[in-house]
């Protein structure tokens, strides 16, 4: 796939009447939704997402990101975790009932072929854009994207033990996700919480030790891309700016109208002429990580 490129916020956004394909649980109250909605699945890029009305009766939509989105049959995917009752609400629903769907907006992860070497880090409902971004470079051999996920339930899949050898990792780091490795895409899995194979620490723990394995004249082919909670994203942008590595983080933030309307997504940003608020919908949801008020 070409490098993603920033789109036209106002152009592409598309209302649809979604019907349920599928709807998976998963532990932790977790679940992964898949919606026959054809004209966003056209031209989703990694980094996007879709605000969905999460059951008829309740007026604010949900904003979800994209995990996967399939042009040829129509269909988007997304993993998330119920935790108010809007998710819990979208939990309830099953196949054959329909959801309204407003997508894809904001801005995509944009790749730069100079730098081949895609770092991905997803942590806990973070992980979905980096399923999207990895799906996106596995058709050109020129990438060479490495994904390390981090939970603290459990991850929604089941874990098995990678057939691909990853530079630095800790004896014993062997869990990877079934899907990238189906892929062709290296993977390994971390949390605090001593699941199986399993890195005991923080993401950043593991991408530094992958970096400090690469020859340091390598570094200059590498780029992070993260998305998560916010402490993991201030982690990541600190460790990027250590070995001068370009970094994107896709931010998450309560919203209402996700269409740049009502400015309640701000987030505060540098840029060449100081300090200005952008909003997280239709500036972000991608953002390079050094231009970011992480304080």
């Amino acid at each position: 796939m070409p490098e993603s490129k920033p789109q036209s916020h106002r152009a592409t956004i598309f209302l649809e009447n979604a019907e349920i394909l599928l709807h998976e649980s998963f532990p932790g109250d977790q679940y992964v939704l898949r919606l026959h909605a054809p004209q966003c699945a056209a031209i989703a890029l990694p980094g996007s997402f879709a605000h969905l009305q999460c059951d008829p009766v309740l007026p604010m939509r949900r904003p979800l990101s994209i995990l996967r989105a399939d042009i040829g049959s129509g269909w988007v995917e997304f993993l998330y975790k119920a935790v108010g009752t809007g998710t819990h609400a979208l939990s309830r629903r099953s196949p054959g009932e329909s959801v309204s769907l407003l997508g894809p907006i904001g801005r995509p992860f944009e790749t730069d072929r100079a730098r081949p070497r895609t770092l991905l880090l997803g942590g806990g409902v973070g992980i979905p854009p980096m399923i999207f971004l990895a799906d996106s470079l596995r058709t050109d051999s020129h990438w060479q994207p490495v994904v390390f996920m981090g939970s603290e339930v459990p991850f929604p899949f089941t874990a098995r033990p990678s057939r691909f050898l990853l530079p630095g990792m800790p004896d014993g780091v062997i869990a990877s996700m079934p899907l990238l490795e189906d892929w062709g895409i290296p993977s390994r899995l971390t949390s605090l919480q001593g699941y199986p194979g399993s890195h005991e620490g923080y993401i950043t723990e593991l991408a530094r030790r992958w970096l400090d394995a690469l020859h340091e004249s390598q570094h200059a082919e590498v780029s992070v891309f993260a998305c998560g909670p916010h402490p993991m994203l201030a982690a990541v942008a600190t460790l990027a700016r250590e070995y001068d590595l370009p970094c994107q983080v896709s931010l998450e933030e309560y919203m209402a109208c996700a269409v740049g309307g009502c400015a309640g997504c701000t987030v505060e940003v540098i840029t060449p002429a100081g300090a200005a608020m952008k909003r997280v919908c239709v500036d972000g949801p991608v953002f390079d990580a050094r231009t970011v008020n992480w304080s």
